[in-house]
C-alpha cells in the first residue's frame, strides 16, 4: 500500500510538472495579478502553486491557452504583457472593474478565439490592431467607455460570429463589411451614438426574403441613436 501510494505521489507530481509553463508565460499571468490587485480577487492565485492549479486558467502541452476570470473583482488595467500568451484562445475578463485601455498588443495573440471585456470601465479606442486576430469568433466589448469608431480591421475579420459593443460611447459610421461578414451570427451595437443603419436596411431586407434567412430579427433605430442587433442562424442562444 505504502508503494502504491508513493508512486501516486510521484505520476501526480510528474503531471503537474509536465503541465508547468515558461517563465515567459508565468511573468505574464503574474502582471495581469499584479494589475487587477490579485490579492482582492474573489478567487486568488498562489503565485508559488504550478500555474495548472491557478483559478480559471488552463493549460494544456505546458501553454496557456485559456483565462478566464469572470466575476472575480480585477480592479485595475489590462497589462500589454498578455501578448506574451501566444497560444492563448480564450481571453474572459468581463464584470470586473477593470480600467484603463485595451492594449494594441491583444493584437498579438493571434491564436485568440474569445475576447470579452464586458461590464468593466474600459476606455479610449477600440485597438485597430484587434484586425489582426484572424482566429476570432467573439469579441465582446459591451457596458464600457469605449470611443472612437468600430475599425474597419475589425468588421474585416474573416472568422468573426459574435461582435457585441453595446452600451459604449462609440462614434462614426457602422463599418458596411460587417453586412458582408458571411460568418457573423450576431451584431449588437445599440446604445451608441453610430450611423449608417440605412446602408444596412436593404441588406438586411433582402436577407430576410431568402431561403437560408441570413439575418433575423433587424432592429434598426431610433433618430438619436443607431441600433441594430442581428441574430444569424444562431438557434443555440
Amino acid at each position: 500500500m505504502k508503494k502504491l501510494t508513493t508512486l501516486l505521489s510521484v505520476l501526480l507530481f510528474t503531471a503537474v510538472m509536465v503541465a508547468e509553463v515558461s517563465p515567459n508565460q508565468k511573468d505574464a499571468l503574474t502582471d495581469l495579478y499584479i494589475a487587477t490587485n490579485g490579492d482582492k480577487w474573489i478567487n486568488t492565485w498562489d503565485l508559488d502553486a504550478p500555474v495548472a492549479t491557478w483559478h480559471g486558467v488552463t493549460v494544456e502541452n505546458d501553454m496557456v491557452i485559456a483565462i478566464n476570470l469572470l466575476f472575480n473583482n480585477l480592479n485595475g488595467t489590462i497589462p500589454s504583457s498578455l501578448s506574451e500568451l501566444r497560444s492563448l484562445e480564450k481571453l474572459e475578463l468581463s464584470f470586473n472593474k477593470l480600467s484603463g485601455t485595451i492594449p494594441a498588443s491583444i493584437g498579438n495573440l493571434t491564436n485568440l478565439e474569445v475576447f470579452a471585456v464586458n461590464g468593466n470601465n474600459i476606455t479610449g479606442e477600440i485597438p485597430s490592431s484587434l484586425g489582426q486576430l484572424t482566429a476570432l469568433e467573439q469579441l465582446h466589448l459591451s457596458s464600457n467607455n469605449l470611443e472612437g469608431t468600430i475599425p474597419i480591421s475589425v468588421a474585416q475579420l474573416g472568422n468573426l460570429e459574435i461582435l457585441n459593443v453595446f452600451d459604449n460611447k462609440l462614434t462614426g459610421t457602422i463599418p458596411y463589411a460587417l453586412s458582408d461578414n458571411v460568418n457573423l451570427k450576431k451584431l449588437v451595437i445599440a446604445e451608441n451614438e453610430l450611423t449608417g443603419s440605412e446602408a444596412f436596411a436593404s441588406v438586411l431586407a433582402f436577407e430576410q426574403e431568402s431561403d437560408d434567412n441570413r439575418f433575423k430579427n433587424p432592429i434598426l433605430g431610433a433618430p438619436a441613436k443607431t441600433i441594430i442587433a442581428t441574430e444569424v442562424n444562431d438557434d443555440n442562444n
